[in-house]
C-alpha cells in the first residue's frame, strides 16, 4: 500500500486593490480631477498539485502480485551431454523484452513428470557457466524423476542483462517462466512430459530470495526449498552485504519502501510447504537468518521444516552435501509425487 499523497493547499484568492492618488492643490479656475489607478489582474484561485510518482512502486510485492505472467515459448536451442537416465537441453525464452537462457533436464520415460525450477546464487558473472555448481542438484532431481529447469539469471552466461533492483527483475523472469511451463505443459516441445499440476521451486543464496517472492506471489506452487537463502527483510541484506546481496549497487530507498519490497512482511501469503537448509559455518549469509525465517513461518502456522548443518559453509560439500541432496529429494517426493 502506498502512503497517501498530501492534500495540496489552495492559493489565496486574488484581491483587487484600488490605488487613489490625490495631487496637491493648485490655483486654477478649472476643477481638480482625482485620477484613480485600479489593478484588475486576477489569479486562478485554485491550483492542483500533481503528486510525485513513487519511483519504487513497480518493485513492491503488491505490484508483483497484480501483474500478469506468461506468454512466449520455451525454445529448444541445443543438446548438451548428460548422465544416463535423462537428456539435457539448452533453452531460451523472453521476459520483459530480454532474451534469457538456461538448461532443462528431462527424465527418460513417458511421464508426466513433476517440475522443479532451480535458481542459482550470486557468482561473479565473469566466472559463471551455464553448467555451474548447481548442476549436481538439478541432476540428482532428474535422476529421481523430476524435470529440472535451471535459468541463467539476468546478466549470467548468455542471458541478457536488465534492471534488477533487489532481484525484482529476476523474480519477474522466474514467474514468467513458471507461467510459461503451465501454459505449455503437455504440448509438443521441451515441456511435453511436464506436469503443470506439480511444480516446486528451489533457490540458493540470492536465488532463495527469489524463491521467497515466488512463494508469496504464485499461490499455485506446490513446494519451495530455500538453501542458505538471503534475508527476507531487505534492510538486513543492504546492511550486511557490500552491494545488495545480488551483486547490484545498493538502492537508496526509504525504510517505508523497503518494507513494501520485503518478503518478510508478506509471509502470511505463503501456502506451500517450505524446506529451509543452512550451514552453521556460513560466512556469507548468517545461519541466523534462516533461523529467523523458520521462527516467523512457524509463528504463522505454516508448514515448514528447518535443517541446520553443523559442519557446512555457504555451499555444502562432501557428506553434508550428500545429506542435503537426500533431504531435498525426500521433501519434493512428499509434496510433488
Amino acid at each position: 500500500m502506498q502512503p497517501a499523497a498530501e492534500t495540496p493547499l489552495p492559493e489565496p484568492a486574488a484581491r483587487i486593490v484600488e490605488y487613489t492618488a490625490t495631487p496637491s492643490p493648485t490655483l486654477t479656475l478649472a476643477p481638480t480631477l482625482t485620477p484613480t489607478l485600479t489593478s484588475t489582474a486576477t489569479v486562478n484561485p485554485l491550483v492542483t498539485l500533481t503528486p510525485t510518482p513513487d519511483p519504487f512502486a513497480d518493485l513492491y510485492i503488491e505490484a508483483l502480485q497484480n501483474r500478469v505472467y506468461g506468454g512466449g515459448v520455451l525454445e529448444d536451442v541445443s543438446n548438451v551431454s548428460a548422465p544416463a537416465g535423462f537428456v539435457r537441453k539448452i533453452f531460451k525464452y523472453r521476459s520483459e523484452g530480454l532474451e534469457l537462457f538456461g538448461f532443462i533436464n528431462i527424465p527418460e520415460g513417458e511421464g508426466p513428470f513433476p517440475v522443479v525450477l532451480l535458481l542459482h546464487g550470486y557468482v561473479d558473472p565473469a566466472r559463471y557457466r551455464t553448467l555451474d555448481y548447481t548442476v549436481r542438484y538439478t541432476d540428482a532431481l532428474a535422476e529421481a524423476g523430476y524435470i529440472t529447469i535451471h535459468p541463467n539469471l539476468r546478466g549470467y552466461a548468455d542471458s541478457e542483462n536488465g534492471e534488477n533492483i533487489l532481484g525484482t527483475g529476476d523474480t519477474i523472469d522466474a514467474l514468467n517462466l513458471l507461467a510459461l511451463v503451465r501454459q505449455q505443459a503437455g504440448s509438443e516441445g521441451l515441456l511435453k512430459r511436464a506436469d503443470a499440476e506439480r511444480i516446486g521451486v528451489w533457490g540458493h543464496s540470492m536465488g532463495g530470495g527469489i524463491a521467497a517472492r515466488i512463494l508469496i506471489v504464485d499461490q499455485t506452487v506446490d513446494a519451495g526449498l530455500m538453501y542458505a537463502a538471503i534475508h527476507t527483510n531487505e534492510e538486513f541484506n543492504l546492511a550486511h552485504f557490500e552491494k545488495d546481496g545480488r551483486g547490484n549497487e545498493k538502492v537508496n530507498a526509504p525504510a517505508s519502501a523497503l518494507a513494501l519490497m520485503s518478503p518478510a512482511n508478506y509471509l502470511d501469503a505463503i501456502n506451500a510447504p517450505v524446506s529451509i537448509h543452512h550451514g552453521a559455518l556460513d560466512l556469507v549469509v548468517p545461519a541466523e537468518w534462516s533461523r529467523d525465517l523458520c521462527e516467523a513461518l512457524e509463528g504463522l502456522d505454516k508448514e515448514v521444516e528447518c535443517v541446520e548443518y553443523t559442519d557446512q559453509s555457504h555451499t555444502f560439500r562432501n557428506s553434508g552435501d550428500d545429506e542435503f541432496i537426500r533431504a531435498m529429494i525426500a521433501f519434493y517426493d512428499r509434496y510433488l509425487k
